[in-house]
């Protein structure tokens, strides 16, 4: 079944199942003076809910806007998905299997006003199909965000992630923000480009060719240029998103620099030469890594 939330610039769509499909469209059952306590019990984790000023904190990290889908996964009492619709003015939806919490969350919506843009879903976060945020935020454990960690991977280039407290174990963060003791987590998908490349740079009349080889761990990436026997390293690899820097000097001691966006099996962008610039570049992969 597919639970479709829309606002005129984007249309949502999660793949769930059919009964929490109907507690989205009709309501919730959940207990309408129901309050939560600190350490109750969930399918995973105990609630224990984010501190207000962290929140706030994260959607700053991942500079949040009006043009951003927010997901929360295990939005708790709604406090992380209310934020980002009222304070920054993003749609945002929560992903809460328990159905006293969505209830909750709703009503605490509707008491912020932001009913339109603050949507909850009672379903399980590894069943859901989250992939059209710009945005993903929770606060889980280091188990679950690993467990996570391979669909977050797959997700497009350029989504921003943001974790209360807990790491993705070997993925560094891009950025590591701490108030209070509580400490918050951020990163950038990467693209992916591990593996041999076809460069080309140079224009029609001076065209260059060259063999790239990259290997890629998460948002780290080494390569080399190959020519022949030997190996030129590539400096300054810079991997945000989709977005992909390296330079090299080339066989007349000019350094060459290009800055491009990744397109899947392409690289394409613009070079500089001796700091002057050189128009455009072109990469093709030709084996994965």
């Amino acid at each position: 079944m597919i639970v479709v939330c829309t606002r005129g610039w984007r249309t949502f769509v999660l793949g769930l199942a059919l009964a929490p499909f109907l507690a989205f469209a009709q309501g919730t059952n959940g207990k309408e003076d129901f309050q939560p306590e600190v350490g109750q019990a969930g399918k995973d984790v105990i609630w224990v809910p984010t501190p207000e000023f962290l929140v706030e904190r994260m959607l700053q990290m991942a500079q949040v806007g009006p043009n951003d889908l927010v997901v929360d996964l295990g939005s708790g009492d709604g406090r992380t998905v209310i934020a980002a619709a009222k304070k920054f003015h993003a749609n945002a939806v929560g992903i809460e299997f328990n159905p006293n919490m969505v209830a909750l969350s709703r009503r605490n919506a509707q008491k912020e006003g932001v009913s339109a843009d603050a949507k909850f879903i009672e379903a399980d976060i590894f069943e859901s199909d989250f992939r059209k945020a710009t945005v993903v935020t929770m606060y889980l454990l280091p188990d679950l965000n690993l467990r996570l960690r391979p669909k977050l991977l797959e997700m497009k280039p350029g989504t921003r992630l943001v974790s209360h407290q807990f790491t993705m174990g070997e993925w560094q963060p891009d950025e590591t923000s701490s108030f209070d003791g509580r400490t918050a987590y951020f990163w950038v998908v990467p693209a992916k480009v591990d593996g041999d490349w076809k460069l080309s740079y140079g224009g029609e009349k001076a065209k260059v060719e060259r063999a790239v080889s990259l290997k890629q761990s998460f948002q780290k990436v080494v390569g080399v240029i190959v020519s022949g026997t030997a190996r030129l390293g590539l400096r300054d690899l810079r991997l945000r998103g989709d977005r992909f820097e390296f330079s090299f000097v080339d066989d007349r001691s000019a350094l060459c620099e290009f800055s491009g966006r990744v397109l899947r099996n392409a690289i394409a962008g613009s070079v500089r030469i001796a700091a002057k610039p050189a128009g455009a570049f072109r990469a093709e992969r030709i084996r994965a890594g």
